[in-house]
């Protein structure tokens, strides 16, 4: 018999392996279940997912880079236009010393002869090894360099067969970017730069950045390729969604060992839009040859009214005042924009520096050789001088400061300040006008009217004078973007309410009324000057006129855009109107419309050099069927008269003589079409 205690035991060893069978079968249902939900999410929930990844893992798509759209003049003339090649680049892989790059570009050399036409000039051993640029002084360090284009078939197949021999050397399919010899506005149109240079962190730019994030998640046709070429300043970044067009597609099927297994799927790529622009190439071209011819003459003048030693930059904008059409954007000297894809040496990108910022938008400066010299001399955002006159006058009648009769005694200048402690603002050569009323103090160019009726009586007599100045200021588009959208773009500087903290807002607004407050770009001197045309309509400035896509068909069709209007009494314009036209100006002998116009000679202190002045000219004609509006700067240019007024007139010649002032060109040539296999 079972002792009590074995019985005990014996239970207890029952309950033991019943908890334990209990477990076993809960345990074995648990993971049923799960297996069985799990099952379940596969088939219905990432089944379709799953399925799409297998089908990713039994092809390879190997991306076709699009050809981009042309950029074209409103004639039709290509400026930007895009081909398809095979380009040999060079990567620079780490260690790289100098001997071993100087050693494969003699052997590189060596190829290139050997596969050059007779005819051709080859690209010597030390060409190659700057275009290198092993110390990364030209190129970022991990950006492929181009070192050859237009790659023949036997050169293709020699380099893709010894790889090997040259490290570093990749037979790239690209679309080659080419821009119009003539130099057509190069800053309006910008260049092109590596995609994988400009979604950097530190260097890139923010559109390039967002693009970047998302582009492994979007569909092949859309995805940018790493050594592509994309819009960097100008147009060609301002509007690259419309230029690119999108990849072309090869999928390749393959086995497990990613050996292709069956015929390839070819999407061939699209073609991008192209831009057809407002400028007319002939007003461009003319406008940039006055520009650069008459800096020439100024500078070596033996007149002292129109001697400028050291005029070395000229900006110009031409705007249609009633429509926005910028029909020539010259921000000279320029440069070849083939540099960019070409490559360049150390010394072209050292001038680059000077010449490829659009100052006719933002701060530019003229080169000098040595840098501290330069540092004299001004940029293209300068003072507008007695080019505000105008718009001075606007708002005194406006403000019921004055009225276009009120008489007003110019003795040569206009002292305020504490007794025994004043400061005199004198006229141009201390000139004495007499009794002046509104429209003759802007024919005569009076500071001492400005300052006095306008200046000094907004700040006696008005609660928030300088407020109210600047509001007139950016009502008429000074300190603020224009709406142009053009990428890097300046407000200018305003400089009034500082002078507000450090002197007072009674000198502050003194000196801005005869043009001393402020520094602008020649865009906003446009803008400004269609206002006084059109008589206070802000308009867009337009540098394309449609979109089309690469049949031709109108995509998108770009209208005249009112921005801003002001309210502004007829009366007070005609004052306005009258003293414009009674400005004494030079180089407009023999022009055949009444035009209106306004000088301005602006002075500043920049560097060492005290009071220097730069020549300042805007002028809208016909006087009363305004169409076109003219604003030019020349930084150190002296007399705007002289120094700028006479490009202004060749502006208008041109446009006259190839769209007309009244309608009907006057001498237009005959356009030069080029072949489509060069547009193209």
């Amino acid at each position: 018999m079972q002792t009590e205690e074995e019985i005990i035991r014996a239970s207890r060893n029952r309950r033991h392996f019943s908890f334990r069978l209990n477990m076993f079968f809960f345990v074995t249902f648990l993971a049923f279940s799960i297996l069985i939900v799990r099952l379940a999410v596969l088939q219905f929930v990432e089944g379709p997912e799953l399925a799409a990844r297998e089908h990713d893992n039994r092809t390879r798509n190997v991306l076709i880079p699009p050809i981009r759209g042309n950029i074209y003049d409103r004639e039709g003339f290509p400026i930007a236009y895009s081909t398809s090649t095979q380009s040999l680049y060079y990567t620079l892989e780490p260690g790289v010393k100098e001997d071993q790059a100087r050693d494969m570009a003699e052997r590189l050399a060596a190829e290139f002869r050997q596969f050059d036409p007779p005819d051709q000039v080859s690209l010597t051993p030390d060409e190659i090894f700057k275009l290198m640029d092993i110390t990364g002084r030209l190129t970022y360090v991990y950006e492929p360099r181009r070192l050859k284009s237009g790659l023949t078939t036997k050169e293709i197949a020699y380099f893709s067969e010894h790889r090997d021999q040259f490290p570093g050397i990749e037979v790239v399919e690209e679309s080659i970017r080419h821009y119009s010899a003539d130099t057509i506005a190069v800053q309006l149109v910008g260049y092109m730069k590596g995609f994988n240079s400009l979604y950097s962190e530190r260097n890139g730019l923010s559109k390039y950045q967002t693009i970047f994030k998302n582009n492994k998640t979007s569909p092949p046709p859309e995805q940018y390729l790493d050594k592509e070429k994309v819009g960097y300043e100008g147009l060609e970044l301002m509007y690259q969604d419309e230029l690119r067009g999108k990849n072309g597609v090869k999928t390749y099927p393959v086995d497990s060992q990613s050996r292709i297994v069956g015929p390839v799927e070819l999407t061939v790529p699209e073609k991008g839009n192209n831009l057809h622009l407002t400028i007319d190439r002939e007003v461009q071209m003319q406008t940039e040859d006055a520009i650069m011819e008459h800096l020439a003459k100024i500078r070596t003048s033996s007149n002292k009214r129109e001697y400028a030693p050291y005029a070395k930059t000229g900006y110009a904008v031409a705007m249609e005042v009633k429509t926005g059409k910028v029909v020539a954007m010259a921000s000279m000297p320029d440069y070849d924009t083939n540099v960019w894809s070409d490559g360049m040496s150390q010394e072209q990108y050292e001038l680059l520096q000077y010449y490829e910022p659009n100052g006719t938008i933002r701060e530019a400066y003229p080169y000098y050789e040595d840098p501290k010299e330069g540092r004299n001399h001004p940029s293209s955002l300068v003072p507008l001088g007695s080019t505000m006159k105008p718009l001075t006058i606007l708002l005194g009648l406006n403000e019921k400061l004055f009225t276009p009769t009120t008489p007003y005694t110019d003795r040569g200048y206009f002292s305020f300040g504490r007794e025994g402690h004043e400061t005199r603002v004198n006229n141009a050569s201390n000139a004495v006008n007499g009794q002046l009323k509104a429209a003759q103090a802007i024919a005569k160019s009076s500071n001492a009217f400005m300052a006095a009726m306008v200046g000094n009586n907004l700040y006696l007599n008005r609660k928030g004078g300088l407020d109210i100045w600047h509001k007139y200021m950016t009502d008429f588009g000074l300190g603020e973007l224009t709406g142009s959208g053009l990428p890097n773009e300046s407000k200018g500087v305003i400089e009034y309410y500082n002078e507000a903290k450090t002197g007072s807002a009674q000198s502050a607004l003194i000196y801005a009324s005869f043009g001393q407050q402020g520094r602008y770009t020649a865009l906003q001197l446009a803008q400004y000057t269609t206002m006084l045309a059109n008589k206070g309509h802000k308009l867009k400035p337009q540098f394309v006129e449609k979109i089309t896509d690469a049949q031709g068909n109108v995509v998108q069709q770009f209208e005249p855009e009112v921005l801003s209007s002001v309210d502004i009494p007829d009366a007070y314009w005609s004052v306005v109107k009258s003293g414009m036209s009674s400005v004494s100006v030079q180089g407009f002998d023999g022009f055949g419309y009444d035009f209106i116009r306004k000088t301005g000679t602006s002075q500043q202190d920049v560097g060492k050099r005290r009071k220097l002045e730069n020549a300042v000219f805007i002028a809208y004609a016909p006087a009363n069927d305004p169409v076109l509006a003219v604003a030019v700067v020349v930084p150190d240019g002296g007399y705007g008269g002289w120094g700028a007024a006479p490009i202004a007139r060749k502006v208008f010649d041109a446009y006259d003589e190839q769209i007309g002032l009244t309608g009907t060109p006057k001498n237009k040539p005959a356009h030069v079409e080029e072949t489509a296999e060069t547009a193209e």
